[in-house]
């Protein structure tokens, strides 16, 4: 969508992403398949509830209540932030660290719709959404949170293409190991994480920041069995 764009944020453990913001179009879209499959849910019951006369209106009262209210709140929490209608198209609500959205913040952002609809066809919220850097409503504003694209799926990571280099002495299964996890994540981290976590074995490689990282690739290069 032309009013999408990317908002670049980095994870409380160092992991730099470029998250892909969705815009008021493919938000609304969702919203609208969400409501369609709420209604068909409240009629549904109301069928059944209605044959049980007086008796069932108190229990299409709870009913109602809490698929209005709490059928975002669990779709987001419990199925990784992806209601049916965000789910078809590709959605996903998030925190604004990037990590899974939690109660709280789901309530929240929930819960303020009331004011984003206002005065009348969620105005608020789109004036907000347009105005947004980050394409955020009122309530994603104040609980937190973002709605973006869902990444497609990364295939398995990789050491980086470098010239492989022995340890200057033999290294331990669990520090193999360490070095190698290091160098499959060391790509997705921001340069001052990966140089922080790089320093760690200044001892061994005899060097550090950006220096000791690039001697670790090439040490995981080797450890991996590649040869020059």
């Amino acid at each position: 969508m032309l009013l999408d764009t990317h908002l670049d944020v980095v994870t409380p453990e160092g992991v730099a992403l470029h998250l892909p913001v969705a815009g008021p179009v493919p938000r609304a879209l969702a919203w609208l398949i969400d409501f369609a499959l709420r209604l068909a849910v409240v009629f549904v019951a109301s069928i059944v509830f209605g044959l049980l006369g007086r008796a069932g209106t108190g229990s299409m009262a709870v009913l109602m209540f809490l698929v209005y209210w709490f059928y975002p709140v669990a779709f987001e929490v419990l199925f990784d932030g992806r209601s049916p209608g965000k789910r078809a198209l590709g959605l996903r609500v998030i925190a604004a660290d990037g990590s899974p959205v939690g109660w709280r913040a789901s309530f929240t952002r929930n819960l303020l719709r009331v004011v984003d609809m206002l005065p009348f066809g969620y105005a608020f919220g789109l004036v907000a959404c347009l105005a947004d850097p980050a394409g955020r409503r009122l309530g994603d504003m104040i609980a937190g949170t973002l709605v973006v694209h869902l990444l497609p799926e990364q295939d398995a990571l990789a050491v980086p293409d470098i010239a492989p280099q022995p340890p200057r002495e033999p290294l331990p299964q669990a520090e193999q190991a360490a070095i190698v996890a290091f160098a499959e994540r060391a790509p997705q981290l921001t340069p001052a994480r990966r140089d922080e976590i790089a320093d760690i074995a200044a001892p061994l490689v005899e060097a550090r920041g950006a220096q000791a990282a690039e001697k670790l690739y090439a040490i995981a290069a080797w450890l991996l069995g590649r040869r020059a």
